[in-house]
């Protein structure tokens, strides 16, 4: 059998969100790492370079081709650096990858207005900054491109943490937004949501126990992490899913498919 050719040959993509808080890999480095690769060139965008200067190593130690940016996703001006800094070194731009989020608890009764407003900056705003300004560069280079945003399955169900949540659900419904309203550019938007993932983000906040809880809460009951959204992404970012758009696809061992009765809540365990 002939070797296939690399999944993302001849594409450059942005990923935000592209370091790890911590010792590990999280979503972000998971895809950086998987599309590099598959033969993309990948600038890696964080708001703290280091950490994706880590993932650079791990991508050169491969002989994959990235490079890093700083950048505040919050900022319309950042996002506009990042676009243009594509296409100065790469001179395209075929997929953005958004993972840039946080998390916040509590109901809206002791949520305060200005942690709402910040959740709703941080998980949601930043894919709408970052689209804004990365799309009309896949316009003009003609053949489209790809864009993927991670949201949680938290915008599909509830629990404890409502401001997280309300962000979540606002990046599943920005993602069928963009999706019809770019079809007729041949630009495909679909969203991921992550389930009980185990990722540097969560780790500080975990034990044996707690893992082995949340692993026993979905139906397959294994632990999911960072490399699992990873793959979904590259997925959805390749040809191979060039007849997809507009899908919520749930990366979480089936637990969107029990009953809501077997769900943990979220006052036992941590953020998505």
């Amino acid at each position: 059998m002939a070797e296939r050719p690399p999944r993302l040959e001849g594409k450059v993509a942005i990923v935000t969100g592209a370091g790890s808080s911590g010792e590990g890999v999280g979503n972000g480095k998971a895809a950086s790492i998987l599309f590099a690769r598959e033969g993309a060139k990948v600038l890696l965008v964080d708001f703290q370079e280091d950490r994706a200067r880590e993932t650079l190593e791990l991508i050169h130690e491969e002989g994959g081709v990235a490079s890093t940016l700083q950048g505040d996703m919050t900022k319309i001006e950042d996002c506009q650096r990042m676009a243009d800094t594509a296409m100065e070194r790469y001179g395209r731009v075929d997929i953005l990858d958004n993972n840039v989020g946080i998390s916040q608890r509590g109901t809206v009764v002791e949520v305060s207005e200005d942690d709402w407003d910040k959740v709703m900056t941080v998980n949601l705003k930043t894919i709408m900054l970052a689209s804004k300004v990365t799309i009309p560069h896949m316009i003009a280079s003609g053949g489209g491109g790809a864009i993927i945003n991670i949201a949680s399955i938290a915008g599909l169900r509830a629990h404890s943490s409502t401001p997280y949540s309300t962000s979540k659900a606002g990046v599943i419904g920005l993602t069928f937004s963009m999706a019809a309203d770019h079809a007729a550019d041949n630009i495909r938007v679909n969203v991921i949501a992550p389930g009980l993932v185990y990722t540097p983000m969560v780790a500080p906040r975990m034990n044996d126990d707690l893992r082995q809880y949340r692993a026993d809460a979905a139906p397959l009951k294994t632990e999911g992490t960072g490399w699992d959204v990873g793959y979904a992404a590259l997925f959805l970012a390749s040809e191979e899913a060039r007849w997809i758009t507009g899908i919520c696809l749930p990366v979480d061992a089936g637990l969107t498919s029990v009953h809501p009765g077997t769900y943990t809540p979220m006052n036992q365990q941590t953020r998505y």
